[in-house]
Parts: structure tokens; C-alpha cells; sequence
């Protein structure tokens, strides 16, 4: 099914991910006969979301040995990589970015929250910088302004995505449970482009909870009575747990099929029970894609004692899209720019491409399963779903 027939995108904020790459070369300090190139990362390093930072960190240190050839060198000028923890703070990661900014860099990269990477974009615009975000899902980055760009996927690429499992949304009622955060209002407003009104004809009805909610049972009962015909789960961190515990025992599972985004490593078990019931949509997981580029990352990460999980790709990605951003750009940011609207090249999720209009990262998505694996579970490809079915219409 096309999810993106009469469909209009609501642009909003959603959850993730950012690291913030900063990259400050210039004839004083960096040369093609050896110097240092430094990039700050900013991402989640501690708080709510330190589990998806690691797994860009990790993600982006392979993406950087993969796209140097194991040198970590462009032209001779070996990549020096500066971490910053956000704690999932705007404050924190903006201050950050203005240190960086003001010691010279020129690109930004990461970060877990939304929120933060929508602040480094505004940062990015002011100082005209090139930012480019990883797992920040937020529809709103995608044309928020010329400097950034991203290295993950967008809310609507995983609603669209959701709409695959259906076959007819005209007149049925879907409801939305998500956080109250901009990562839960971006779903909101994800699904609302895609499977509302203006998409493809449901009647959206959303449930917002708020983040420093533990307890949930009230949550579920609204749900049920919303007497949905599909219900489609947005949820990050670490009361995931609790939240599918309550709508299992709510009966949410009895009242509509749930969709659902499948999560890092650690919640394949927080599922509980409703494990085998729930249709997961997913950006990625280690054995969702069969090609070398994925092998390599897998392969690094083994070496170092470490697993592929949910958002190393977004890492990996973003260690691509530095690398060429240095390669072709020669410290002008300008032509940084330039080099990564359009290009199109091979990620650990298959042939991928920097849309040039509005620097969406057109990638395929995958329907999965949890299918029961000793004392646990693990996920295993339905389908993968072609990147132009998913592919979020153009900002404007």
C-alpha cells in the first residue's frame, strides 16, 4: 500500500536522537598533510535516553572507521571526536553547541531528544554551521532550515510504515498513545497526516500521557474506550515495561490490533505476554538488512564486545555523512552543504539518499516480528518495505 496517496505532513517534533559532530578545519589548523579535524559529539551520555546515545556513539564510531578505511583519516587529517552529554537537556546541549561553535566548529551532529536536536538546528542556522541529527525523530527537522540535515529516520517514515499492516483505514478509528512530549505530539501529528482526515480517511483520536507518569492503568482504560479499530503505541524509555504490562492487563489487546515501534535490545522483553500479539514496525535491528555495508557495522561492533542495536545506523550514517561533508567541502560549509543534498550511497539499511529538496533520509523501513527465543525473544523480518513507500511528502 502507498501511504503517501493524499496524504499532507503535519510537521512536528518527535522523539530521538542527536550527536553533535563539530567540525572546525582551516588552513591555520588542519591541512591535507596531517593536522586534526575536531568533531564534538552531543548526545544522551546519561538520563533517560544514555541506552540510545550509546548506540549512536557506537554506531558512529564504526560509521567513521568504515568511511576512512580504518584510518580515521580524510586527506591525511585524522577526525578527533569530542563528547558532550545532554542529559536529554535543551539548556545543556545548547550550551554545548556555543562552546563548539565558539571554538570554531562547523558541523554539529546527535542527540537522544528531539527537543535538543530541534534547538541545535536553530543553533545551526544562527551560526551557519552544518548540523546533521541522528535518531531525533521529529518531523519538524526535516526542512527546518539549509544547515541541517539528519542521519536517522522521521515519525511519518515509521507511521507510514504502521499503515502497511492495514488494508482499509477509510472510516476506522485509530488511537494514538503516546508521551506528551514532542516526540509523542510528532506521532500524534504523524499519524494524523497519514492515516487521518487528510490521509488516508481514519478518525484519529489521541492519547497523551505525561513523561513523568509511572502508573498506567487509567491510560489503557481510555484507550479501550476509545473503541479503537487500531492502536498505535509511541513510546521511548524506561517505563516502557509498565506501560505494556497495564495494557495487557486493561485489555487493550482484546479490543483492536496494536501497532507498535519496535525498541533497542533491552524491551524485547518488556513486552511481556503481549510479545507475539503486537505488529512491530522498525527502523532497524542486526539482521534486518543482508548487505556488506551492515556486515561491516555488525562486524565492528562484535570486535568490540558490543551488539548492533535500534539507533547504531543513525550513528554509522552520520559518520558517512561527515566523512563525505569533509571530503568534498574543504571547510567551507557552504559546500558541505551541497556535497550532501542528493547523494545518494549504501547504508547499513540499503541504498540511501539525502533528499536535496528538504534533507529528508529516504531509507527502507521493515515489518517484524517477536518471535520467542529461549527464556527471551528476538525480532525476525516480515518484510522490508521499499523507501519510496515511506518516504515522507516534501517540506515546504
Amino acid at each position: 500500500m502507498s501511504t503517501r496517496k493524499n496524504t499532507r505532513l503535519a510537521v512536528a517534533a518527535v522523539a530521538a536522537a542527536l550527536t553533535l559532530a563539530a567540525c572546525a578545519p582551516s588552513s591555520d589548523d588542519a591541512s591535507a598533510d596531517g593536522g586534526t579535524i575536531e568533531v564534538g559529539v552531543i548526545t544522551s551520555k546519561s538520563g533517560p535516553l544514555a541506552a540510545y546515545g550509546k548506540a549512536y556513539l557506537d554506531g558512529l564510531e564504526a560509521g567513521l572507521d568504515y568511511a576512512t578505511d580504518g584510518s580515521g583519516k580524510v586527506d591525511g587529517t585524522k577526525i578527533k571526536i569530542t563528547e558532550g552529554d545532554d542529559a536529554a537537556d535543551v539548556d545543556k546541549a545548547v550550551q554545548l553547541s556555543k562552546e563548539y561553535i565558539g571554538d570554531g566548529v562547523k558541523i554539529i551532529a546527535g542527540t537522544a531528544s528531539s527537543g535538543v536536536a530541534l534547538a541545535l538546528a536553530e543553533q545551526a542556522k544562527q551560526n551557519k554551521v552544518l548540523y546533521i541529527s541522528g535518531p531525533a525523530a521529529a518531523d519538524a527537522v526535516t526542512g527546518i532550515n539549509d544547515y541541517t540535515f539528519r542521519s536517522g529516520r522521521q515519525s511519518f517514515q515509521d507511521v507510514a510504515t504502521a499503515a502497511t499492516f492495514l488494508d482499509e483505514v477509510q472510516g476506522k478509528t485509530i488511537t494514538v498513545l503516546a508521551q506528551d512530549n514532542a516526540f509523542g505530539q510528532g506521532n500524534v501529528a504523524a499519524v494524523q497526516a497519514v492515516l487521518g482526515a487528510d490521509g488516508l480517511g481514519g478518525n484519529v483520536k489521541p492519547v497523551l500521557v505525561a513523561e513523568d507518569v509511572t502508573e498506567f492503568t487509567s491510560f489503557a482504560r481510555q484507550v479501550v474506550n476509545t473503541k479503537p479499530d487500531l492502536v498505535f503505541v509511541a513510546w521511548a524509555g524506561a517505563t516502557s515495561g509498565s506501560l505494556w504490562q497495564s495494557l495487557e492487563q486493561q485489555g487493550v489487546f482484546d479490543a483492536a490490533p496494536v501497532v507498535t515501534g519496535l525498541g533497542d535490545i533491552a524491551t524485547y522483553g518488556a513486552y511481556g505476554p503481549a510479545s507475539e500479539k503486537i505488529s512491530f514496525l522498525s527502523h532497524y535491528f542486526g539482521t534486518a538488512s543482508d548487505n556488506d555495508v551492515n556486515k561491516a557495522l555488525v562486524s565492528y561492533l562484535e570486535e568490540k564486545g558490543s551488539k548492533p542495536d535500534l539507533f547504531s545506523p543513525d550513528g554509522f550514517v552520520a559518520g558517512q555523512m561527515i566523512v563525505r561533508a569533509i571530503e568534498e567541502g574543504d571547510g567551507d560549509v557552504d559546500a558541505m552543504v551541497k556535497a550532501l543534498e542528493g547523494w545518494s550511497f549504501d547504508g547499513p539499511k540499503g541504498k540511501t539518499t539525502v533528499r536535496a529538496s528538504d534533507h529528508a533520509l529516504v531509507q527502507d523501513m521493515f515489518q517484524v516480528k517477536l518471535v520467542a527465543d529461549g527464556d527471551g525473544f528476538k525480532p525476525e523480518l516480515v518484510a522490508a518495505v521499499p523507501s519510496d513507500q515511506v518516504a515522507p511528502p516534501e517540506a515546504p
